[in-house]
C-alpha cells in the first residue's frame, strides 16, 4: 500500500463513506427503526466523536505544540473555537432539515429544496468535520512521524458510527413515501463529503506543517460542535418517555468505551 498520506487519508475515508453506503441499505430490509434503537444507535455516535475528538486529536494537538512559539494549551484552544465557529456559521448558512423536524422547522438560509435533499445536506454538514478529522490525523501522523495506526483508528472510529448515521437519513425518507433505492441513493450520498474532506484535510496540513496543532484541535471542535448541537439532542428528544434517554446515554457510554478502546489499543 502507498505511504502517501493523502492517499491513505483518500482510502481511510472511501472506507467510512462506505459505511454511510451500508449503513444507508438497512433501508432494504427495514421501513422503520424503533425510537429506542435509534437513540441508542444515535448516543453510540456522539460517544465514538466525543472519544475520538480528545484521545485522537485534542490531546496529539496539544503535544505537538509544546515545542511552538505559542503555549500548548492556548493553540488548542484556537483551533478548538474555530472549529465549532465553522460548524455554526456552516449550520446557519446551509438550509437543511433534521430528523423528526416538522415542516416549517428548516435550517439555514430560505430554500424551496425538498425535505429530502434537505434532510441529506444536514448529514452532509455533519459529516464533513468527521471525514476532516481523518484526513488530518493521518497527515499529522505522516508530518510529525506519529503512530499511523491511531490515525487510522480515527477512521475505524468514524465509520463505526457512520453506520446508524446511513439508516438514519434512508429509512426516515422511506418512511417519507420515497421508494428504498432512492433512500439508499440519498442515504449513502451524505457520505460522500468524507473522502473529499479528507484528502482536503491531509493535504494542508502536509503542505502547511505549522499548522497541524490547530487543525487537530480544529477538527476536534467541530466533531464536538456536531455532537452537542445535533446528535445527542436528536437522540434524547426522540423519546417519549425516561426510559429512551437511558438508551441514548448508555449507548454514548458504550461509543466512547469502543473508540478509547481503538485509540489506546492501536496508539
Amino acid at each position: 500500500m502507498s505511504s502517501n498520506p493523502i492517499f491513505l487519508a483518500f482510502l481511510a475515508t472511501m472506507g467510512t463513506w462506505a459505511m454511510t453506503a451500508l449503513g444507508a441499505a438497512f433501508v432494504f430490509f427495514f421501513k422503520t427503526i424503533q425510537k429506542h434503537v435509534m437513540n441508542a444507535l444515535l448516543g453510540f455516535a456522539s460517544g465514538i466523536m466525543i472519544a475520538a475528538s480528545f484521545w485522537s486529536l485534542l490531546a496529539p494537538a496539544i503535544e505537538l505544540a509544546e515545542d511552538g512559539p505559542v503555549p500548548a494549551y492556548i493553540a488548542a484552544t484556537i483551533g478548538f473555537l474555530l472549529g465549532g465557529l465553522f460548524l455554526y456559521v456552516s449550520d446557519h448558512l446551509l438550509p437543511h432539515t433534521h430528523i423528526g423536524s416538522k415542516e416549517g422547522e428548516e435550517e439555514g438560509i430560505p430554500t424551496h429544496l425538498r425535505r429530502s435533499i434537505l434532510l441529506v445536506l444536514s448529514i452532509t454538514l455533519h459529516n464533513f468535520p468527521e471525514g476532516l478529522a481523518v484526513g488530518v490525523a493521518i497527515g499529522s501522523a505522516a508530518m510529525s512521524g506519529g503512530n499511523m495506526s491511531a490515525a487510522l483508528a480515527v477512521a475505524i472510529g468514524i465509520g463505526l458510527q457512520n453506520l446508524p448515521e446511513g439508516a438514519a437519513v434512508s429509512i426516515p425518507l422511506r418512511r417519507e413515501g420515497l421508494s428504498r433505492t432512492k433512500s439508499f441513493f440519498y442515504g449513502q450520498a451524505s457520505g460522500i463529503v468524507e473522502p473529499i474532506a479528507g484528502v482536503l484535510g491531509a493535504l494542508l496540513v502536509t503542505q502547511v506543517t505549522p499548522i497541524l496543532p490547530y487543525a487537530l484541535a480544529f477538527a476536534a471542535g467541530a466533531m464536538i460542535y456536531v455532537v452537542v448541537e445535533e446528535l445527542i439532542p436528536e437522540a434524547q428528544g426522540a423519546s417519549d418517555d425516561h426510559k429512551g434517554t437511558h438508551y441514548a446515554t448508555l449507548g454514548t457510554m458504550l461509543g466512547f468505551a469502543v473508540m478509547m478502546i481503538l485509540d489506546v489499543a492501536l496508539g
